[in-house]
């Protein structure tokens, strides 16, 4: 890793504490969300020696957060929002979105529109990869509640 990136890691990490603390997350939790942030911006720089594709980046490193979150909120009992929401900050595309806006503002449609098509994918595959993981844990607590609930109904 270069000495760039762990500074990239190390800022991604205090700016997730940071938003947390904004949001009144104290204690255990606030060590949690730091984690997740550090995980967050690790895994996209390492994903980027792998994967050339940003947009599948970012869909992945938001799943694999997505399942730290639904873990983490069933340990410490709150809920999964608290963590995803800070985790997933070091992603939100914000130098896409700017450029998008400079291109429009500059009037050139040719570089507005493939500026804002990239954004949109970019949001997309965040916003993706949450509601997969978030719809999966659903049915796996469903199923979890169903097979535990029939086991105590055998028992009596």
């Amino acid at each position: 890793m270069t000495t760039s990136e762990i500074i990239q890691i190390i800022t991604a990490t205090v700016g997730v504490m940071c938003f947390s603390l904004l949001g009144n997350t104290r204690g255990k939790k606030l060590l949690f969300t730091a984690i997740g942030g550090f995980l967050s911006w690790a895994l996209f720089i390492l994903l980027g020696r792998l994967i050339a594709s940003e947009t599948m980046r970012y869909f992945i490193v938001s799943i694999l957060l997505s399942a730290y979150s639904e873990i983490m909120a069933r340990v410490l009992k709150t809920p999964t929002t608290t963590f995803i929401i800070p985790s997933l900050i070091p992603l939100i595309p914000g130098s896409s979105l700017y450029y998008t806006m400079a291109s429009a503002f500059s009037g050139n449609l040719d570089t507005f529109l493939e500026k804002a098509l990239q954004t949109l994918e970019l949001a997309a595959a965040l916003a993706i990869g949450i509601i997969l993981v978030s719809a999966f844990t659903g049915i796996i607590l469903k199923l979890m509640s169903k097979h535990h609930l029939h086991i105590k109904g055998e028992q009596k």
